[in-house]
């Protein structure tokens, strides 16, 4: 994998290091589907600016719509709004840990529908990174019995939603990633919009509060807007199984933002989890995945540095 690559990774875990504590924010004020909606809606507006800033094609026509939008709702409505209850439910920290299964799901459902072949190695850096995030947040079998069932089960289909979507998002081939995020959150915006326009009130009162608009913005501009340019390039330039390694990392930027904005204490769980997530990191994109089992095809000449699958 190229340095470049490792690098947008770390930078999205950063940007995604302060969704849960949003979500918590945003929960006291509105519902799990408006949340999706207007987290896409601030998205929406930041990839449109970025596009026309810098002069990116919309391409409107040569868009798949709705392939898009299947894949929008899996990767992005559903799994938002499913969040936003599991966290009604459960703390920030369990809602980072359940989310880290991602990946796992990823490569489950690759295999499973999309043909994909994932290696030992694979496997194994998984697994360790897991156990990795168990360590970093002291997380053991007795905090796990103790949790909420249904914000349990709602986490889980959640980050399964994600594997999904991410695997789907591969298939639309094509689009540049700027043009991909703009699909996805404009599919996003509107299903989240239809689900909460019809169960939950819009919440009028709570644009009075600067710190509501400063938890949209983080979430919205940053979280979405800008962190699925990101992500996607993952995905194009990567896969989705190294992409949707970013959970793994997530916590441990959550950590770092808390200790340097809020001064919270660090402790040795932290590094010692963060050396076995590095180490399954590695290990996992050591041994790679690619569609249809067997050697990877080569792709056309200049096809090559597109879509590269390890």
């Amino acid at each position: 994998m190229p340095k470049s690559l490792y690098a947008a990774l770390v930078a999205l875990s950063l940007i995604w290091g302060g969704s849960f504590y949003f979500i918590k924010l945003l929960l006291e004020e509105t519902g799990p589907w408006m949340i999706a909606f207007l987290r896409s809606s601030f998205g929406l507006v930041a990839i449109t600016a970025v596009m026309l800033l810098l002069r990116k094609p919309f391409g409107l026509r040569s868009v798949p719509w709705i392939p898009m939008a299947a894949m929008a709702l899996f990767n992005t409505a559903v799994p938002w709004a499913l969040i936003g209850f599991s966290e009604t439910r459960l703390s920030s920290g369990m809602a980072s840990v359940l989310n880290a299964t991602t990946p796992l799901w990823t490569i489950i459902v690759g295999t499973l529908f999309f043909r994909n072949a994932a290696g030992r190695l694979q496997w194994a850096g998984m697994l360790t990174a897991l156990a990795g995030m168990m360590v970093l947040l002291g997380v053991n079998p007795s905090t796990i019995i103790s949790v909420d069932g249904l914000g349990f089960a709602c986490m889980l289909a959640a980050t399964l939603c994600y594997g999904i979507g991410s695997q789907l998002s591969r298939r639309l081939k094509g689009l540049s990633m700027y043009q991909l995020t703009f699909g996805t959150l404009l599919c996003s915006a509107a299903g989240s919009g239809i689900a909460a326009f019809s169960t939950e009130p819009f919440p009028a009162e709570a644009f009075r509060s600067g710190s509501f608009i400063g938890a949209l913005a983080g979430i919205g501009v940053f979280g979405s807007g800008i962190a699925y340019i990101i992500f996607y390039y993952l995905i194009q330039k990567g896969s989705p199984e190294f992409a949707t390694m970013v959970t793994y990392l997530v916590p441990v930027s959550a950590i770092v933002w808390g200790y340097s904005l809020l001064g919270e204490p660090l402790h040795w769980n932290l590094l010692a989890g963060l050396a076995v997530i590095l180490g399954g990191v590695f290990l996992a994109t050591r041994g790679g995945s690619h569609a249809g089992g067997g050697k990877a095809p080569l792709a056309p000449a200049g096809q090559r540095n597109r879509f590269v699958d390890r």
